[in-house]
């Protein structure tokens, strides 16, 4: 997609596509990791046989009652904390009405006028930009079932394991401007809930659902009529949708048609967005209070309970990062993407007390690797150890840079082999002999007396070719520095 930067007075600046401002929200379905449903005692567990996981109150069977689920409610705590928002000390839940197959009850238990998490922000880096996106609310609420088409010639089978499994829909102001910027978004709200431990973040199995609010305007005008993508289950499908669902809204309204509010699915085959339904709006579902639960009351003394049992937070262990490492945020940030990430970076840097090139390794050299493999950290062969020895091995002289990539190389074959052995196996040693390097040194520069004349009458690139020569003659061995170091005095005298 072809776009222009507008910039605009002040700090902000809006992305134009075609003369059109982009507006994305989105709605996130976060399944709690529970070991039981919102309401009742029936397991989570994906994967089980159909309906082997749907007791009595899911089925929603004349007499059962729904009880709350405490953990549940501690994890939205949890979230709420995370992101800075407001704790409601008294939230209250609804019942959203609608008719669907998979809904046993006719309704979904939800909260609607008071949710119980309220306001708060996301914050992101997008290249070296920080950008934050303002949250509305999150709510607790339980799934639906699975309609089942597949299996099935001309008709539907109803899979209600998944009725009852808590949620909580995290739900964006219409803040971010770009698909880049959505993305971003969704990946660092992805990390957050699962550093906390409060989601596995499985989007294949459907345990991290996002919703993209999709509209356009030219820009001044109100917001546009907004088309809400539903279910998008991975980083690439969700970039693709909304790339397409913005050319086909500007292709719409520039040929003279109104884009109709509507719910729309995205087809990962054909790369396009179909409408699937008109979208509903509160008034549709018919909302009021549920009669069966009463208001859910959080206590200070509890909110601060769960305060003291979480994990650092992303944010907190970048700044700390900074501050006892002397990285930038940017960096920081980087190595915080994960906790996986953030113990390997804290292990190997404590190891050889070299912070900033353990960080440049894992962002540059480890993280090319892992990204080749479509591997994460955790799949990594060099231990932390390892990179602390290796990069120690950089930091005293032993290697160069070049030699350490070969060592990495050795490494990455055989997780078992140490830093120094494949150094001395493989004759990857500097040489730092000065004596040695110096009678080098002398030969090159009598053998190049042009280069020798063109740096002495100011051509700063003829010191290159003399400095390649010299590392040809060492067989690579020369330590970088101190040939340069030397051949600056050798040509000053």
């Amino acid at each position: 997609m072809n776009t222009v930067v507008d910039k605009k007075s002040g700090a902000n600046e809006s992305l134009l596509v075609r003369g059109y401002e982009v507006v994305i929200g989105f709605e996130t379905h976060a399944q709690l990791s529970t070991q039981s449903k919102i309401f009742s005692r029936a397991p989570t567990a994906f994967g089980a046989e159909p309906n082997t996981q749907a007791c009595a109150v899911d089925l929603a069977l004349p007499g059962t009652l729904p009880v709350m689920n405490k953990g549940a409610v501690e994890r939205a705590i949890e979230l709420g904390l995370a992101l800075g928002s407001h704790i409601a000390p008294r939230s209250i839940f609804a019942r959203k009405n609608y008719f669907y197959p998979d809904l046993p009850k006719g309704y979904q238990i939800s909260q609607f006028e008071i949710p119980v998490v309220q306001g708060g922000s996301v914050e992101f880096y997008l290249g070296d930009e920080k950008k934050s996106v303002r949250l509305v609310r999150a709510h607790l609420e339980e799934d639906a079932g699975k309609s089942l088409h597949e299996d099935f010639i001309g008709q539907t089978g109803i899979d209600l394991n998944r009725a009852g499994t808590p949620l909580l829909e995290i739900v964006t102001e219409p803040d971010m401007r770009s698909t880049a910027e959505a993305v971003a978004y969704a990946k660092e709200l992805h990390k957050i809930v699962t550093w906390i431990g409060i989601c596995d973040g499985n989007m294949q199995e459907g345990s991290f659902r996002c919703d993209a609010n999709v509209s356009v305007r030219k820009p001044g005008e109100p917001l546009g009529t907004r088309r809400e993508i539903k279910n998008l289950n991975s980083f690439k499908f969700m970039q693709q949708a909304i790339d397409f669902e913005i050319r086909w809204q500007i292709e719409e309204i520039e040929d003279g048609r109104a884009i109709q509010q509507a719910t729309v699915l995205f087809n990962p085959d054909t790369g396009e967005t179909r409408a699937m339904r008109s979208k509903e709006d509160a008034a549709d579902y018919r909302y009021f209070p549920d009669p069966d639960l009463p208001p859910l009351v959080i206590a200070p003394e509890w909110v601060e309970r769960v305060r003291a049992s979480m994990t650092e937070l992303p944010r907190v262990m970048a700044a700390r990062f900074c501050a006892d490492y002397g990285l930038s945020d940017y960096d920081a940030t980087a190595l915080t993407q994960s906790r996986e990430v953030a113990s390997y970076f804290e292990a190997a840097a404590k190891a050889c007390g070299q912070p900033k090139l353990v960080g440049n390794w894992i962002m540059g050299e480890i993280s090319r690797r892992l990204n080749a493999a479509e591997s994460d950290i955790s799949a990594c062969p060099v231990s932390a150890v390892q990179l602390a020895q290796l990069v120690g091995r950089i930091q005293d002289g032993t290697i160069s840079n070049n030699a350490a990539k070969q060592v990495m190389d050795a490494l990455w074959t055989d997780p078992q082999a140490q830093v120094d052995a494949v150094i001395e196996a493989k004759g990857l040693k500097q040489m730092n002999d000065t004596g040695a390097l110096e009678k080098i040194v002398d030969a090159v520069l009598a053998a190049n007396p042009k280069n020798v004349d063109e740096f002495r009458a100011g051509n700063a690139k003829a010191l290159n070719a003399l400095v390649g020569q010299i590392m040809k003659g060492s067989q690579g061995k020369a330590n970088p520095q101190q040939v340069n170091d030397l051949l600056k005095q050798k040509l000053a005298g």
